[in-house]
């Protein structure tokens, strides 16, 4: 590790204005609108927009494409303990030590005040170096730093990076054959995300005891065919349980997918001590409930572990290019490079090989519009 030193960072703006002036009327009674000189010069001082930067002890790091602080704080890591972040309860994180006991921890004022695009500083799954503060609370603590990330599971909330879950190797796409109905565009979105976060994508169909699964076989075939590992399951019967189990063993997984597809159902299977909380899904719009409210890491007896997340109904990857969609597409991919044009978008240009590909049967043609819906939509 580079030696110790001081560098100036940017930080976030402590209080920010109104969002619109609304005191019209006492400004026009005060002083009147006509009479008021407009403005000549600004004032920039360390509280301006220009200058909120901060001296800190670290040292600047690249994460290249994992996200993180970009800073690698300086700490006293003779009273700190490293520690895992096991869930995310408002401004209060679960962290384990290597001894197993948890900790609620606070965030350090420092690292919540970095000016960054994430949502929050901390996600679920971060290795962390965090206090204990015996002297108040004999299981309270406080997080000193976050350690770089490795594996993450990103996606855009409100124009802001928001961090499903950090250092994971594996992400399972959980959806059902029914109930709520399958959505093959979104598996391709997480497997985009799971392409750019570097992490091993496995793709699990829920609930086949409520269909004909010989239905489900073209689509299984399409994944099959790129190299992803698709798992037919059934939490109610038990089929398929055991691979899903083995497929998890020994790694690092997070647990992604539609509110009621069946997520938790199937972490109970593989083991019952879990005990998750799951509801049916509502009749009357065949929707999940959002039975988990917050992200949480669970411990596998056969090693590594699981991170069980809410349901989502719409993802948005985040920091995606419309020019970088087409490389996250393992089908399109070979096609690429074959095309006439070398900024071809596989859209409305001649001779395009992608094109051809789609009219010839060689590319599956749902797989190819949900590329052009990725495409036209905002993914920066």
């Amino acid at each position: 590790m580079a030696k110790k030193k001081k560098i100036r960072t940017e930080f976030r703006k402590n209080r920010s204005d109104r969002p619109r002036t609304s005191d019209w009327t006492r400004r026009f009674r005060q002083h009147g609108f006509e009479d008021e000189a407009p403005l000549q010069s600004e004032r920039i001082s360390g509280k301006g927009e220009l200058a909120r930067h901060r001296t800190v002890c670290g040292e600047e790091i690249d994460g290249g494409e994992t996200p993180g602080l970009g800073i690698h704080l300086d700490v006293d890591e003779t009273v700190c303990r490293p520690g895992r972040v096991l869930s995310m309860l408002g401004l209060i994180s679960m962290v384990e030590d290597s001894s197993g006991s948890v900790y609620q921890c606070a965030t350090r004022r420092l690292l919540k005040t970095l000016s960054t695009d994430q949502r929050h500083v901390v996600a679920a799954g971060d290795r962390v170096l965090f206090r204990p503060v015996k002297e108040t609370d004999p299981k309270g603590g406080l997080i000193e730093r976050v350690e770089p990330r490795y594996g993450c599971l990103c996606r855009t909330v409100r124009g802001r990076q928001h961090i499903m879950v950090a250092n994971v190797d594996q992400l399972a796409i959980v959806t059902s054959a029914a109930e709520p109905r399958l959505k093959p565009n979104l598996i391709d979105r997480l497997l985009m995300a799971a392409e750019k976060g570097g992490v091993r994508p496995l793709i699990c169909i829920n609930k086949i005891d409520l269909v004909d699964p010989a239905g489900l076989q073209p689509l299984a075939g399409v994944y099959g065919r790129m190299g992803y590992e698709v798992l037919l399951l059934s939490a109610k019967t038990g089929f398929g349980v055991e691979r899903f189990r083995h497929a998890l063993q020994g790694r690092e997984n997070v647990v992604v997918g539609q509110s009621g597809v069946g997520k938790s159902s199937l972490l109970n299977a593989i083991d019952p001590k879990f005990q998750l909380h799951v509801q049916p899904v509502s009749e009357e719009t065949e929707k999940g409930k959002h039975t988990t409210s917050t992200a949480r890491l669970f411990s596998l007896a056969g090693g590594g572990f699981v991170v069980d997340t809410p349901g989502i109904r719409r993802f948005q990857p985040w920091d995606v290019t419309a020019e970088e969609v087409a490389g996250f597409f393992r089908d399109l991919r070979p096609y690429g490079n074959l095309c006439r044009f070398p900024d071809c978008t596989h859209t409305h240009e001649e001779e395009c090989a992608v094109k051809d590909a789609v009219a010839d049967g060689r590319l599956d043609e749902r797989r190819y519009e949900s590329y052009c819906h990725l495409l036209v939509e905002d993914v920066d």
